[in-house]
């Protein structure tokens, strides 16, 4: 009894040691404000999300469980299931749901695999990502291998059955909170003399029972070059170009093919950023739903934050931007404080339209666990949408 006892309490340090938990805790409340033409009212949506779990790991084993909850703190906006359709939309519904739960194994050389419920950011987020502006993120059930050597040589592979949107778990018809299908991302990058070069794929075979998600089915297969060069001791160029190819696939009604273009150019010196960029999402000669489309995106992330493009238009989209940024290290009192300001011109891919033009600003200010970030948007529009201007003030704490 006594031999028992001792070896158990010998064994028990050893097993603490091997095994670690990490809590996971996030907490952001927000207040969104929109005005915009053909609507009576202003919409005012004062929201708070947080995020609680842990993930535990034993040696190459991780297992993380996280859940998720989005609370509204007042009703003056419509969240798509709420009813206050007088309202703009301000896409954050209350919801309570699993976000992620996922078993992780880093046992084989160089290479990671994922399986379960989790977040997918890929590159730059242009075709895959999290959609991580809004309270309630994307998320993926999935296997997911990847691989990175020393020599730079990085693959990517994904199978997922579901995709987790971020209409939570009152969504219904094409915003529903899950969206089934057969979806495949593949990504083959390695560092060359004029930046890390990549290739991609992404496959996108919706199976829900609407018609404007088996619209979303499509086969796109790209290229992406991204890199800096330095133009001296205090200054680099940045640069990126991406092009992909777009076709209908699977139960996709439309017979089409459009291609997507990128092109941006940057200098960074000290505490300035400026950028300079093109981007095409084009369009085929079909009449509608024959543009390229990025279903799977961090949409919010690109073509401005009032989110007129969150679908790209039937005639496509050409979006000219110019962006300049500042960054404060150690000043009033915060870690870091970046103000930035971005111009976009939209005008369709075909038939010459001009749809709009649209400024975008923001203040971020971070101090140890939180963050402070006020926004702005105002979208002018000319030939297509409506005029619409909208405000946020979030704070946010993280462990």
């Amino acid at each position: 009894m006594i031999a028992a006892a001792a070896t158990s309490a010998m064994a028990t340090p050893a097993f603490a040691e091997a095994t670690a938990v990490t809590p996971l805790l996030d907490l952001r409340v927000r207040h969104e404000f929109v005005d915009q033409d053909g609507f009576a009212d202003e919409a005012n949506a004062t929201t708070l999300r947080a995020r609680g779990g842990a993930e535990a790991s034993m040696g190459a084993w991780r297992l993380l469980g996280e859940a998720e909850a989005t609370v509204p703190l007042n009703h003056d906006y419509d969240s798509g299931f709420n009813g206050k359709a007088g309202y703009p939309l301000v896409s954050d519904p209350k919801n309570l749901e699993l976000n992620r739960l996922q078993l992780q194994y880093r046992g084989l050389a160089r290479t990671v695999v994922t399986g379960g419920r989790q977040r997918i950011l890929i590159e730059d987020q242009r075709f895959v990502g999290n959609s991580g502006w809004r309270q309630n993120e994307q998320t993926f059930d999935a296997v997911r291998l990847e691989y990175a050597d020393p020599k730079g040589l990085k693959a990517d592979l994904t199978y997922s059955w579901s995709v987790r949107t971020i209409w939570g778990r009152d969504g219904v018809g094409g915003r529903q909170q899950a969206v089934d299908g057969n979806y495949l991302f593949a990504n083959l990058g390695h560092p060359t003399p004029i930046g890390n070069v990549s290739a991609f794929a992404v496959l996108i075979d919706q199976n829900e029972q609407v018609v404007s998600l088996y619209r979303q089915s499509s086969k796109t297969l790209g290229i992406r070059v991204a890199g800096a060069k330095p133009l001296s001791k205090a200054a680099k160029l940045t640069y990126a170009f991406s092009f992909a190819s777009q076709a209908d696939y699977q139960r996709n009604p439309n017979d089409y093919v459009s291609n997507y273009l990128l092109t941006e150019a940057g200098v960074e010196s000290g505490p300035w950023k400026l950028v300079l960029g093109r981007e095409v999402l084009g369009a085929d000669k079909g009449v509608a739903f024959t543009s390229f489309q990025t279903p799977l995106a961090t949409l919010h992330k690109f073509n401005g934050w009032a989110d007129k493009f969150l679908t790209a238009p039937p005639n496509g989209l050409r979006d000219l931007y110019a962006s300049v940024a500042y960054g404060w290290k150690k000043q009033f009192g915060f870690d870091s404080i970046g103000p930035a300001v971005t111009y976009h011109r939209y005008r369709s891919d075909r038939l010459g339209q001009h749809y709009g033009n649209e400024w975008n600003a923001i203040i971020a200010a971070k101090k140890g666990r939180w963050t402070v970030t006020a926004k702005y948007a105002g979208y002018d529009a000319r030939q297509f949408a409506t005029d619409t201007e909208k405000a946020w003030l979030q704070v946010e704490w993280a462990y």
